[in-house]
């Protein structure tokens, strides 16, 4: 009998060890703005209730930064550790039934996760290219003549896709034991995909009164659907792990509040912020649906969870599941406040997003940092809580959030600078407080400056110290020469790193 008890003792012992390894929960909201929180911006239109608890238990950081000023390159460096502009995408976004952007080769977060017996999941918003098979057994890879084909050549090649076929070369071959997802919500094929399978075929064309691109859609599509399927496909991963007692990994990103702004009828009018204040309120619901997921698995103290932003927003109300640029301004709403610029910019409201971190014992309820930080900094972090070495040449971008987690010595958290990213492909470099961009932006104008050559491109140069000037409306390029060179000659060596 006690050999008996001994034996179930340490079964049960084994089983209380391997629960210790920390689940962790990334949610990448699609476009939302650093002051649509209401924990961060006081004077938001929107209230963000479950995202503000999860702010209040865990750690607000204030200077957090996506890698781009859009969505690709900033999944790209989330999942790798590198920057975006690394890979074979200089500028933009890949575009519908465009290849995998994320090498074979390529070491991303979810393999060391999966190295280390986690499961992994992503749910939701891919947007990093497939392999999409052919009815001649070949991919449309093989015959787009690249990644600024055009739409019309893509919706020809469209017509030749085998949706009964495998789509290859997604998320289950780059880390993911688990896909679901849309892809992207507003490019065809407009229908869920699990795993390497579209559910159902994409067999009719989408109507011009629906928005988005031109292209095939399945029958029952409804973009207003999006957001509760994959919020309940994640609550439902989430149970399901608690119960088998597996420690996991969900990659969580969101299609809102990105267009097509498509609240689902819960979320309607709910607002003073048109469609887009509703999409931000069913954003905070999803957040919240997740945490409750959690606390009644009775596994949110052991389980690290992260919101942040893929990119700064755009400022479109809604209108027709769309709207003009900055439109909320009518409301008396900025969801990039109290930053100059927008998505797709190189000022600091292109890629100053909101980051929160809630991880119990671990991160103090109530507490902030102002380290610049950004999101290539996840794949380091999660080495460095598994205490496992990322391979030699992979995750480069990347340096530990762990000291500023557990609120040790702020400089052993090393980021030497940070290198911004904007949607033409122009760079800027932080260092400290100063900022140095190395050509103007689409959101409203450039400032004059005396012009440079940065890859052979003619750049307005523009210097800010952002601690004086963070809203970036004093060009001190001239009167700063040796801190212009200084991060000048950071940013190329950077280019240069392999």
């Amino acid at each position: 009998m006690f050999l008996l008890l001994h034996f179930f003792l340490a079964i049960s012992s084994l089983k209380t060890h391997a629960q210790k390894k920390p689940n962790v929960i990334f949610i990448l909201a699609d476009d939302l703005g650093y002051g649509d929180l209401s924990v961060i911006n006081a004077g938001s239109m929107i209230q963000t209730p479950h995202i503000d608890k999860l702010a209040r238990e865990g750690m607000i950081f204030t200077d957090a930064h996506s890698p781009s000023s859009v969505c690709t390159p900033t999944r790209y460096g989330i999942l790798t550790g590198q920057y975006g502009w690394r890979s074979k995408q200089k500028k933009g976004v890949s575009r519908q039934y465009d290849p995998p952007l994320i090498d074979k080769e390529t070491y991303t977060i979810g393999r060391l996760f999966k190295e280390n017996n986690y499961t992994t999941a992503c749910i939701g918003k891919w947007h990093l290219g497939w392999d999409w098979p052919m009815k001649n057994g070949r991919f449309i890879r093989d015959s787009i003549s690249g990644l600024d084909a055009s739409a019309d050549e893509r919706l020809r090649l469209e017509k030749q896709v085998d949706f009964t076929a495998r789509i290859e070369n997604g998320p289950i071959t780059r880390g993911f034991d688990y896909y679901f997802g849309d892809d992207v919500p507003n490019y065809p094929p407009y229908c869920f995909i699990e795993n390497d399978q579209t559910l159902g075929i994409p067999d009719r064309y989408k109507p011009d009164t629906m928005y988005g691109h031109p292209g095939l859609m399945h029958g029952n599509w409804s973009l207003e659907n999006v957001m509760p399927a994959i919020t309940k496909k994640a609550v439902d991963f989430i149970r399901q792990k608690a119960k088998k007692q597996e420690s996991f990994f969900l990659y969580f990103a969101l299609t809102a509040p990105h267009v097509p702004i498509a609240p689902s009828a819960s979320f309607k009018g709910k607002s003073k912020v048109g469609g887009y204040g509703d999409f931000v309120m069913e954003t905070d619901w999803s957040v919240g649906e997740i945490m409750q997921a959690l606390r009644s698995a009775g596994i949110e103290k052991n389980t690290l969870v992260i919101f942040t932003s893929d990119n700064g927003a755009t400022g479109q109300d809604g209108t027709n599941m769309s709207g003009a640029m900055n439109a909320l301004l009518k409301y008396g709403h900025n969801p990039n406040t109290p930053f100059r610029g927008m998505k797709t910019d190189l000022w600091e409201g292109g890629h100053h997003v909101p980051f929160i971190a809630r991880w119990p014992d671990i991160i103090q309820s109530g507490s902030s940092s102002a380290q610049t930080i950004c999101h290539t900094d996840m794949m380091a972090t999660v080495a460095d809580i598994l205490q496992k070495d990322i391979p030699a040449g992979e995750g480069i971008d990347s340096y530990s959030l762990l000291p500023l987690f557990k609120a040790r010595n702020k400089h052993e958290y090393s980021r030497p600078f940070t290198i911004h990213h904007s949607s033409e492909g122009f760079f800027a470099i932080r260092k400290e407080q100063w900022k140095l961009i190395m050509t103007g932006n689409s959101g409203g104008g450039l400032i004059p400056s005396k012009p440079d050559l940065i890859n052979g491109i003619e750049a307005p140069i523009q210097l800010y110290d952002l601690k004086q000037d963070p809203l970036e409306q004093k060009n001190l390029y001239l009167d700063y020469p040796e801190k212009v060179e200084e991060l000048r000659k950071l940013l190329l060596e950077s280019q240069q790193k392999k």
